[in-house]
């Protein structure tokens, strides 16, 4: 069984633990907070780090092929996952009309893929900043729920809160997602992470609410976040994090991984109030 013993040492948005050291020992001897240390130490052989969702230059067919070529795709994650409740379904249905994914390509062979989802009718855009950061602020292309490419303009950066947005043009035809009202969401409710994970576009993973208020660093700056126990892997990341009722709860920005191995069922969204009063100052200062 895989014990955490520490949080190994950050990439991108990563969970600070007040707690554990990057040894998994209490406070932070001879280092900090953001993972540094004054002697180098060998990885031990299970390490808990934090990666960076949406930075997946694996394409969708060879993701496809290599999830459909292990045991037929089901394993015992799939054969114990507890049936989803019906106002679900309804969910994904109304929120994967409106989510893209997000294709960003710079110059060196600079390449990141993620997501993102329409936050208003003027076709505006709202995804994570680390992924142009990775794409070396390239040209942004997003494709369509239906198979469509747009390039997007970027409106708006905020590296200090990890968070952009993009614009489309109106032939798009893009559907807003339903925002949620402040201070609504609850521990343990049901909610749904929708993007494109290893390319797998309009991908929907079932989870709950398992925390607020998290501490997490995104971008530069430390935020609180909401985890979830929604599989959320690379791709993922700028994808909406949505409620039975599909009003966006949060953004999904980063994962928690033991040995770099993928989602282990923590994972964290940036709160949608946050993402609102971003989006909302980019829109008025660029749009």
């Amino acid at each position: 069984m895989a014990v955490q013993t520490g949080l190994g040492e950050p990439r991108g948005p990563w969970y600070v633990s007040p707690e554990l050291d990057p040894d998994g020992r209490g406070g932070w001897p001879g280092g900090g907070p953001d993972g540094t240390s004054r002697r180098r130490r060998r990885p031990g052989p299970v390490v808990a780090a934090l990666a960076v969702v949406a930075l997946s230059t694996v394409s969708g067919a060879l993701a496809g092929g290599w999830v459909a070529g292990r045991d037929g795709g089901v394993g015992p994650a799939a054969a114990s996952a507890a049936p989803v409740p019906a106002e679900l379904v309804t969910a994904a249905e109304r929120t994967v009309p409106g989510v893209v994914s997000v294709m960003v390509g710079g110059a060196g062979g600079a390449s990141a893929t993620g997501s993102g989802f329409a936050i208003d009718d003027e076709q505006h855009i709202v995804t994570n900043d680390h992924i142009l950061a990775k794409g070396g602020g390239g040209r942004v292309t997003v494709e369509m729920p239906d198979g469509r490419r747009f390039p997007a303009e970027v409106v708006g950066r905020e590296p200090g809160s990890d968070l952009a947005v993009l614009k489309v043009p109106p032939s798009a035809g893009l559907t807003a997602l339903p925002l949620a009202k402040p201070g609504t969401t609850r521990v343990g409710e049901p909610v749904l992470a929708v993007g494109s994970p290893l390319g797998l576009t309009g991908t929907v993973t079932a989870g709950i609410v398992s925390a607020l208020n998290r501490q997490v660093r995104l971008g530069s700056g430390r935020h609180t976040a909401v985890q979830t126990d929604a599989s959320i892997n690379p791709g993922n990341s700028g994808g909406p994090l949505v409620n039975a009722r599909g009003e966006v709860v949060g953004v999904n920005t980063a994962i928690a991984t033991i040995d770099g191995s993928g989602s282990i069922g923590i994972g964290f969204a940036i709160p949608i109030d946050q993402v609102r009063r971003t989006a909302d100052t980019i829109i008025g200062k660029g749009g």
